[in-house]
């Protein structure tokens, strides 16, 4: 029988290829102290059925590129759903540098206003 894992699709953006992610647990040797290792296997997907988030199983096969080694056997699980962000970085960081400016330019005229009635009072 092939080697076969079972993992969680990470990156579906190239043609009839994903990247799945693989979670285990383990035990350092000498400090017995468990730890999570986290690998990363290249598959083949024929049909491009399997999206970011699925639980898949991928079986080893013959080379088909430089670094994919694996087919997708079948979608155990789908995914349950993704989380977009609704604003756009470079907006909202945009955003604080005009209210940061604004709060300069109004410290600024408080500031010259203060001077300029101390001027009046002196005189």
């Amino acid at each position: 029988m092939a080697h076969s894992l079972i993992g969680i699709v990470t990156s579906d953006k190239r043609d009839k290829t994903i990247t799945v992610s693989i979670v285990s647990r383990e035990t350092h040797p000498l400090y017995r102290k468990q730890y999570t290792k986290t690998r990363k296997y290249t598959a083949h997907d024929e049909k491009n059925e399997a999206h970011v988030g699925d639980r898949v199983e991928i079986t080893m096969s013959r080379p088909i590129a430089k670094t994919k080694a694996y087919t997708l056997v079948k979608v155990l699980e789908k995914a349950r759903g993704t989380v977009e962000l609704k604003e756009d970085v470079n907006t909202v960081v945009e955003e604080k540098k005009v209210g940061a400016d604004e709060a300069a330019r109004a410290k600024r005229a408080a500031e010259a206003e203060k001077a300029e009635k101390s001027e009046g009072e002196e005189a």
